[in-house]
Parts: structure tokens; C-alpha cells; sequence
């Protein structure tokens, strides 16, 4: 199992967040970036919200990156460490857009990046973009089979409601083939079912741990299933955060377990399928502390779960 970096102020859920990761900086993070890939963590995941309505800043907070500019960054910043997204909202944005900004970081990274694609939840942020919120799931569909095209097709063509091109270049193709790894967060039957035709990982948000494999078999029987799961991201944190970003009570994910309560779990989380995680930010007051704490993470954790 893989561990990823928990980040410091990308968010503010009120679920997670800590006073202290408000003061983080980009040149702090650019620094911890650089003291993850150091340490050994696999990746660095930048979540997405293009502008938040004043209603949902309690639980949700108002402070978010681009996730492609994010991860860009941090790609840029780093060598060999992978970057993800937590999540992109892949309707609010041209495909082609997208395909060319996640190409072109592919390339500039050679084959650091992953991105996990979701619908979307928030309304109100579709209503702002003047995107159909009751029609993210149908232009999901198409969006992904366009970009795919995108970056495998020699001379690419696609013919969609939302999305049509043909006679047309688009290059760079992306370092790794046949494409970056696609992933999708969420846990709704579409997006399982999304995943079986398009994905090799999946990102859940609101499934609980132990449901986690009979979703597995769910994706893989799918008649669409070609057999390219590869990858199932949960997090600790992942349980302390329910719909709309409420705050919910895990006490088998709070922050601060003891070593043996830490590896317990993973190897838990190992069982049920999942190949990626991240520990939660313990009750830390500076980011010296938390390289302190995210040090003792890779010398007494990485090493038994290997």
C-alpha cells in the first residue's frame, strides 16, 4: 500500500481542518512538496472548487486551488512524487481544455500525473458556470470519451451533444500510454459503472470502509468491465466527512492513533482492496510539527505496510 501526502491548507473542511494550516503559504507548500517526495509519500492531490456560495463556507471553507494549475505546480516543484486531483469537476470545464491542460502536464512531467474526475455536487457552483447541473452526468460520459480520443487518436474524431471535432491536431499525447490514469470519485451506481468503461482507480467519499469490496465486485461485473482497475484511493479522513461536507465522528479515524492503531488500519483498508491512503494531520500547531509528525509517518508506518 501506498500512502499520499495530506497537504496542509487546500482546504478548510471543517470536517479536517486545523487553525493552523490557514497561515500556510504557497511557498510553505512548495516546501512540503518537496520534503514529501523526499520522505517517500507517493502523491500530492489537489481538490476543486471553482468558487463556493457563501451558504456552504461553514463546513466547506472558502479557500480552494485550481486543481490542474495545482498540480502543475507541484509537479513542476517536485521529480518524481505523482500528482492527482481531489477532485476535478469535469463538467464545469471544455474537454478539450481539460484534455490539453492534463497532456500537457503529462508531458512536462514525464508521467507524473493521474487525475481523478468527478460530476460534481454543489448546484449552486453549476448554476454560477451556466452549466446544466441535472445534465453533469451525461456530459461526464462524454467529456471522458472525448478526451480519451484525444490523447490516443492519431487523427482524433468525436461526434457528441455536448462536444464534436474531427480534421483537427492536438499534441502533445500525454508521457504515459496509453493515457494518464483516469480515476473517478463518488459512489453512486453511474459512477461505478462509469469507472468499469473508463477508469483504473477509484476515489469513494462517502462509502464506508467495509462496503468497499461488494462496490469492487459491483465495478468489475459490469459487462463493460475490461479489467483496468487498478487503484482504490481511501483515506482515513475520508469517514469524517459526510454529504455536503458535514462533520462526522470516526473514532477508528481520528487523528493521533498510536502506531499500532495506524498500521492496523491500513492493513485493514489493505483487505478490502484499497492501494492507497493517507493518515490523518494529527493536532499539530506548525508545520514544523507536522514535519515531525509526517517523518515519523514515513520511517514507522511506510515501512509495515510496504
Amino acid at each position: 500500500m501506498k500512502l499520499g501526502f495530506a497537504m496542509p491548507n487546500l482546504t478548510r473542511l471543517k470536517a479536517t481542518g486545523q487553525t493552523w494550516e490557514a497561515a500556510v503559504t504557497g511557498s510553505d507548500q512548495t516546501r512540503l512538496a518537496k520534503w514529501a517526495e523526499k520522505q517517500g509519500y507517493s502523491m500530492i492531490s489537489v481538490p476543486e472548487h471553482h468558487v463556493v456560495p457563501r451558504s456552504h463556507i461553514e463546513l466547506s471553507g472558502p479557500h480552494y486551488l485550481s486543481a490542474y494549475s495545482g498540480m502543475a505546480y507541484f509537479a513542476g516543484a517536485t521529480e518524481n512524487i505523482r500528482v492527482n486531483s481531489c477532485i476535478a469537476i469535469l463538467p464545469l470545464q471544455h474537454p478539450i481544455v481539460t484534455a490539453k491542460a492534463l497532456a500537457t502536464m503529462d508531458w512536462l512531467s514525464s508521467g507524473r500525473v493521474t487525475v481523478t474526475f468527478a460530476v460534481g455536487w454543489l448546484k449552486e457552483e453549476f448554476d454560477l458556470l451556466s452549466v446544466p447541473f441535472h445534465e453533469r452526468g451525461r456530459m461526464t460520459d462524454e467529456y471522458l470519451q472525448a478526451i480519451i480520443a484525444l490523447w490516443t487518436q492519431e487523427n482524433p474524431v468525436f461526434e457528441g451533444q455536448y462536444v464534436s471535432f474531427r480534421d483537427v491536431a492536438f499534441e502533445p499525447k500525454p508521457f504515459q500510454k496509453p493515457h494518464l490514469p483516469v480515476w473517478m470519485g463518488g459512489e453512486a451506481d453511474a459512477v461505478l459503472k462509469r469507472i468499469a468503461r473508463f477508469a483504473s482507480g477509484w476515489w469513494p467519499f462517502l462509502t464506508k470502509p467495509e462496503d468497499i469490496p461488494a462496490r469492487i465486485e459491483f465495478i468489475k461485473s459490469q459487462a463493460d468491465y475490461h479489467g483496468q482497475l487498478e487503484d482504490v484511493m481511501y483515506g482515513f479522513a475520508t469517514s469524517r466527512v459526510g454529504e455536503g461536507h458535514t462533520v462526522q465522528d470516526d473514532p477508528r479515524a481520528r487523528p493521533g492513533m498510536s502506531k499500532t492503531e495506524i498500521i492496523d488500519r491500513l492493513s485493514w483498508f489493505k483487505e478490502l482492496g484499497v492501494t492507497v491512503s493517507s493518515v490523518p494531520i494529527p493536532a499539530v500547531k506548525s508545520i514544523a510539527e507536522y514535519c515531525d509528525y509526517t517523518q515519523w509517518v514515513a520511517e514507522e508506518i511506510m515501512p509495515a505496510i510496504r
